[in-house]
C-alpha cells in the first residue's frame, strides 16, 4: 500500500505561481511512476505532469512552460511547481503513484486561479 497527501493548494490570481507537495508513504518501492492529475468541476480528471522511473517528465500540452514536476531520488515527495497560472487551471488537483498493477491517489488540494 502507497500513502499520499498532498498540500499547497489555494487560492491565487492569475500570472501567480503555486507550489503542490505530495509525500508518500507505505511501500515506496517498485513505483513505475508518479504524477499530477487534476479534475475540474463537470470535467474528467487528467493528467497534468508525470514522471517515469527512469526520470522522464511528461507534460500536458497546456502546462508546458509553466509548470515543473520534481521529486527526490526516494521517491518519498514530489512536487509540481505551477508558475503564470490562468482560471483554467482552477481544480482539484490529485497526486498519483503507480507501483506494479496498482493506481495510488491521494484526496486531493484544490487550486483556485482568480482572474
Amino acid at each position: 500500500q502507497v500513502q499520499l497527501v498532498e498540500s499547497g493548494g489555494g487560492l491565487v490570481q492569475a500570472g501567480g505561481s503555486l507550489r503542490l507537495s505530495c509525500v508518500a508513504s507505505g511501500s515506496i518501492f517498485s513505483i513505475n511512476g508518479m504524477g499530477w492529475y487534476r479534475q475540474a468541476p463537470g470535467e474528467q480528471r487528467e493528467l497534468v505532469a508525470g514522471v517515469t522511473r527512469s526520470g522522464t517528465a511528461n507534460y500536458a500540452d497546456t502546462v508546458k512552460g509553466r509548470f515543473t514536476i520534481s521529486g527526490d531520488n526516494a521517491k518519498t515527495t514530489v512536487y509540481l511547481q505551477m508558475s503564470s497560472l490562468k482560471p483554467e487551471d482552477t481544480a482539484v488537483y490529485y497526486c498519483h503513484y503507480s507501483r506494479r498493477n496498482y493506481d495510488y491517489w491521494g484526496q486531493g488540494t484544490q487550486v483556485t486561479v482568480s482572474s
